[in-house]
């Protein structure tokens, strides 16, 4: 199975961007982490802070992964253009937050991508990056 993972603007400043919403942990180090859980599953990582970058990435891999875990930033609020991206692509897309975006500030609640995503995930940490995992495993075994 490959699950390609793709973060969109200021992840790469996860452990040093407000730690108090975003902890204190680089999104490299979880990833390794979330690899080693995971043995069986091939992961690639992208991050970019350009919309349109994350929108070429999603067409290079939509047709070939098996899944894609996205976290598209601010981008989740705004982008009608990665929405289009997500629909047109084969593989499932699980939407993912490191934080609650339901409890942040009010134009964080709503998502542009949630209806072109199999699922969303928020409010748990890094630990939303596994349980998008999981759930593309799921989907794979047909639960």
């Amino acid at each position: 199975m490959k699950i390609q993972i793709i973060n969109g603007p200021n992840i790469n400043l996860l452990g040093k961007r407000e730690p108090g919403i975003y902890g204190a942990r680089s999104f490299e180090d979880y990833f390794e982490e979330l690899k080693g859980r995971y043995p069986e599953v091939g992961f690639d990582y992208y991050q970019s802070n350009v919309e349109g970058e994350m929108i070429n990435k999603l067409h290079e891999v939509g047709f070939d992964y098996d899944g894609i875990v996205l976290n598209a930033g601010a981008y989740t609020h705004t982008s009608i253009a990665l929405q289009d991206a997500i629909r047109a692509i084969k593989s499932p897309v699980i939407e993912v937050h490191i934080s609650n975006v339901h409890q942040r500030e009010e134009f964080r609640h709503k998502s542009m991508i949630s209806c072109a995503c199999v699922g969303v995930i928020c409010g748990f940490g890094l630990h939303s990056y596994q349980l998008g995992v999981e759930a593309l495993l799921m989907k794979r075994q047909g639960v």
